[in-house]
């Protein structure tokens, strides 16, 4: 059991039968009134993303999770084949664990993946990586006193919008978390 004063970013916890990952930690204190802890946290199993409440003082039964360094090797319509590069031990993972982090899967890549009592909770996706732009509409230019972004299909089927500069061929820096444009690299 851990306090709730604990949870920081990052920290996952099971709570009502649930497994949750920390995105956002606060801590409210107001008048004379006890204190409240909100934070906003990740369902691991369903994806969906909620705010929570506690009361200072409140405990939640805290999860060992252990990160592992796997290298993917490939997928099929039902799991992605993962490799450690030391013991080259495979497993798999079912493709609905992973969800839209299923595009930013590169063949050949190392991901750290996170486990919970052999099972697999997780991958950790670094923030930011890079892709070719694979079709895209025609440079222009014009005036324009704001940014001006145009449809884009990326090397790995992710469909998102760049600047107008960005021609075919042009590798871009893809935020993991959002699927949007970061920089050009």
């Amino acid at each position: 059991m851990i306090s709730v004063t604990d949870l920081r970013s990052g920290v996952v916890f099971e709570d009502s039968g649930n497994i949750f990952q920390v995105l956002s930690y606060e801590h409210i204190k107001m008048g004379r009134g006890s204190a409240n802890i909100k934070v906003k946290v990740k369902n691991i199993k369903t994806g969906t993303t909620i705010d929570k409440s506690f009361i200072n003082g409140a405990k939640v039964h805290s999860l060992t999770v252990i990160k592992k360094e796997m290298q993917y090797l490939y997928k099929d319509s039902n799991f992605a084949y993962f490799m450690d590069p030391i013991t080259f031990e495979q497993i798999n993972i079912p493709i609905p664990v992973i969800n839209e982090d299923q595009f930013y899967l590169m063949i050949g890549k190392n991901y750290s993946v996170s486990f919970i009592e052999n099972e697999v909770l997780c991958i950790n996706l670094p923030p930011k990586m890079e892709f070719e732009v694979s079709e895209t509409g025609p440079s222009l230019r014009g005036n324009s006193a704001t940014n001006i972004y145009k449809d884009a299909i990326l090397e790995n089927g992710l469909k998102t919008r760049v600047p107008l500069f960005i021609k075919v061929g042009d590798k871009v820096s893809i935020d993991t978390r959002t699927g949007q444009y970061s920089q050009k690299a």
